[in-house]
């Protein structure tokens, strides 16, 4: 779905950008050379498997990661500005305002003892200068915007079910009118209806607003219906890129390839999920060469010690060697 208003100059600049995990004195690379443009109206799904770096990645440009990571090199600019997102004092007037986060678990992310108006409101307060009844009819103006009456602001979070509270969710991610929302996982614990109706309102939201979009998932299905382009992620790194219709349509790299085909296509008479051979790498003992070689079907032997860099083939990138060799070389290189 493609979105003609979007401006060709990027609206953020992810360059270089890695991530390390600190745990009982061992150093483990989280995500590693991480780069990508996303432009105002832009809609860019991260994909891949638990542990890939989804949401590190995400995390690290919203400011927001854990005590025992750090950034380690790269950087993140919006708008041409280097945002300081590894200074959460210099980071806070930026979020929200520039860049807000939809989280997974609406019930953890809610207060439990306040109402959902006065959650809405308080960022309004604190980021806009508002006036309290200035905020409050912000909020109400919110949950109507997210398709939520606004008597419903009355009610606490556990008086809703799980697709308002996501909706909720979705309108404090709007309070202080950002220009990016990012999405973890944000239909995940949601019933296929309710998963729907969330991606709908997210399209609708995004062609009003002229949002730009990061949706993290596992779910290429997600990605199918919500976004323009979709980067595939394994261990760290951006393995494949491209817009959806090119991924769907000729995945280039095997593990894009192999994702695909574990989605399940009924009208196709494919009912039965292939299943990925083996497990996603430790990263503390990360495999040399590829991530993926000791999975991938079509390993050659220059897999195993060199990594990929991910290289423009066709309208999108890759980072596989696959792609690097003629016929004739991929025989050699086999041997």
């Amino acid at each position: 779905m493609t979105n003609p208003s979007q401006d060709k100059t990027p609206l953020l600049e992810v360059d270089e950008l890695a991530v390390d995990y600190g745990l009982k004195g061992v150093s483990s690379r989280a995500i590693d050379c991480v780069s990508f443009a996303l432009r105002a109206g832009e809609a860019v799904g991260l994909v891949g498997e638990s542990g890939s770096g989804k949401t590190t990645t995400a995390m690290a440009i919203a400011g927001l990661l854990s005590p025992n990571a750090r950034v380690s090199s790269g950087e993140v600019r919006y708008r041409g500005n280097r945002l300081p997102i590894d200074d959460d004092a210099a980071m806070r007037p930026h979020r929200w305002s520039e860049t807000s986060v939809v989280f997974q678990g609406a019930m953890n992310a809610l207060n439990p003892v306040h109402r959902i108006l006065k959650q809405i409101a308080e960022p309004c307060m604190l980021k806009l200068r508002m006036s309290r009844s200035e905020a409050t009819a912000r909020a109400r103006e919110l949950l109507e915007l997210v398709g939520i009456p606004a008597d419903r602001g009355a009610a606490y979070p556990h008086e809703l079910s799980g697709g308002m509270r996501q909706r909720v969710m979705i309108a404090m991610a709007l309070a202080c009118r950002p220009s990016i929302v990012i999405g973890d996982e944000p239909t995940t614990a949601l019933d296929v209806i309710t998963q729907a109706q969330i991606l709908k309102l997210l399209g609708e939201l995004r062609s009003q607003l002229n949002l730009a979009l990061i949706l993290i998932t596992h779910d290429l299905s997600v990605v199918a219906e919500a976004c323009d382009r979709v980067m595939i992620m394994y261990s760290g790194r951006i393995v494949e890129d491209g817009t959806v219709a090119e991924i769907f349509a000729q995945p280039k790299h095997p593990y894009t390839r192999l994702l695909i085909e574990s989605i399940p296509n009924p009208a196709s008479g494919k009912k039965m999920i292939r299943p990925i051979p083996g497990d996603p790498p430790n990263l503390v003992n990360r495999p040399s060469g590829c991530a993926f070689h000791p999975r991938c079907p079509s390993a050659m032997a220059v897999c195993a010690t060199e990594v990929p860099s991910l290289d423009k083939f066709g309208q999108g990138h890759v980072a596989c060697h696959l792609h690097r060799f003629s016929q004739k070389d991929r025989v050699a290189a086999h041997a």
